[in-house]
């Protein structure tokens, strides 16, 4: 199959779940339940749950089981973008091409809204009943994952000599190595599956940042320079698509995103 193709199909399908597990617009409080599927549904690729569920079948998974990991991904994948578009964070007025969430309706709103689907990711990982893989997200997103990460950002913005590194791993890299270990954890995969994955997660998030940074013109780039960065970017999807081995055919989507991640420009 069409690796386009397949990220399409399994975002129509990722909507469609999302849809059905977020509350109503017309549900009272109607203004933060229009908040939180505003930016939900801005037009993201639902790249970390659709690599949940590549994760998932590559492991012998098969069927919607997984469903609810993935949406819960997402959904928190959202908080943390509401989050950092706020003044009080990285101050971005847009988001996909749209008004950011809190541009749109107020801080206030887009704060609680961040709240809340973070709320209900956790909700939708108590459903999925496995408490490694909530334990295993909530210490990847908390002050040792993406929140460490963002700090670390936000206190190092105005030095000269930042940590990028630890601020990759973490503010980016961390979410994407967990939601590709849950999937393989909740088909219930060997030690050897679950850390081949998860060597995988580390060097296609690092590989994630890097192309972010060619793209903004940032971050890595003004330290390193463009070409340098690039040629980083290559080497670590080559190691991260060295990691898909024990799987066989069954990674060829896993190894297909990879390949969409790095010639990714927007």
């Amino acid at each position: 199959m069409d690796i386009e193709k397949y990220i399409a199909g399994k975002k129509k399908v990722i909507d469609k779940a999302l849809d059905r597990c977020l509350p109503s617009e017309k549900e009272k409080p109607k203004s933060i339940h229009r908040a939180m599927r505003y930016a939900v549904f801005s037009g993201g690729k639902r790249i970390r749950p659709v690599m949940t569920i590549a994760s998932f079948e590559a492991c012998g998974g098969k069927g919607a089981s997984i469903m609810p990991v993935a949406c819960a991904i997402e959904l928190i994948h959202t908080y943390t973008l509401i989050h950092d578009d706020l003044p009080c964070m990285d101050n971005d007025d847009y988001r996909r091409g749209r008004p950011s969430c809190h541009k749109k309706f107020s801080e206030e709103l887009a704060l609680l809204a961040g709240d809340a689907l973070l709320t209900m990711g956790f909700q939708l990982l108590s459903d999925a009943g496995n408490l490694n893989i909530l334990k295993d997200i909530s210490m990847a997103i908390g002050s040792r994952g993406t929140i460490g990460g963002q700090v670390v950002d936000m206190e190092e913005a105005k030095k000269k000599k930042r940590d990028l590194d630890y601020i990759a791993a973490k503010k980016t890299g961390a979410l994407f190595e967990v939601a590709l270990k849950a999937g393989c954890m909740f088909k219930g995969a060997g030690k050897r599956e679950i850390d081949a994955i998860s060597d995988f997660g580390k060097h296609i998030g690092f590989t994630f940042q890097l192309i972010d940074d060619l793209i903004d013109k940032d971050g890595y780039v003004k330290v390193y320079g463009k070409e340098h960065v690039r040629k980083m970017a290559e080497l670590l999807n080559k190691r991260a698509k060295s990691h898909l081995s024990i799987f066989g055919n069954k990674a060829n989507m896993l190894s297909g995103i990879a390949d969409l991640i790095l010639e990714r420009r927007s």
